[in-house]
């Protein structure tokens, strides 16, 4: 358009001549194409179908109570593994954790051991993080304080008290 609002008239000359079609292909060139996916359906197809769709359930980790989708044969296979308790993937890495830590209880010790810390966590590490940090610092100075006595050692001489000093306070208060 022009400034004023008007078209343009453009001469004949100006314009370009539309670009010339495309030659004709002999029907013996052309070639239908086909993707790799429905190569492979037609090649399941001729073994004897797709096959089965297995359905998933929502199973619920005894531990930490996180639900993950799963297969009925995963959910027996874990249940097995530990004692009909079904855990999740990540309690599972806890228990083997605590099973190669604590070698005379086994696998059902660790189990245990990993079912009561989470549910000392579910139980007051969820409403109350700070408390639960306190909880886990108690423990922690408890163990590291297991072997060593709080009295003092009796090959070490103590510092005694000779006197107090309470009278010389009072007597410059007075």
């Amino acid at each position: 358009m022009a400034p004023n609002g008007r078209r343009k008239s453009v001469s004949g000359s100006l314009m370009k001549p539309p670009p010339p079609p495309p030659p004709k292909l002999a029907k013996g060139s052309l070639h239908r194409s086909q993707s790799d996916i429905s190569l492979g359906f037609h090649r399941e197809e001729e073994k004897g179908g797709l096959g089965t769709i297995v359905e998933v359930e929502k199973a619920k980790c005894e531990c930490c109570g996180m639900r993950e989708e799963c297969t009925m044969e995963y959910i027996e296979r874990v249940r097995e593994k530990f004692f009909g308790k079904w855990i999740c993937g990540l309690c599972s890495e806890a228990v083997k954790e605590e099973r190669e830590k604590r070698d005379e209880d086994g696998l059902e010790g660790a189990l245990k051991e990993h079912m009561s810390a989470c549910l000392r966590f579910n139980k007051l590490g969820r409403e109350y993080p700070a408390l639960y940090q306190a909880d886990a610092m108690r423990d922690m100075l408890r163990r590291s304080t297991r072997g060593q006595s709080i009295s003092p050692k009796p090959n070490k001489p103590a510092i005694s008290r000779t006197s107090s000093c309470m009278p010389a306070i009072t007597r410059d208060l007075n």
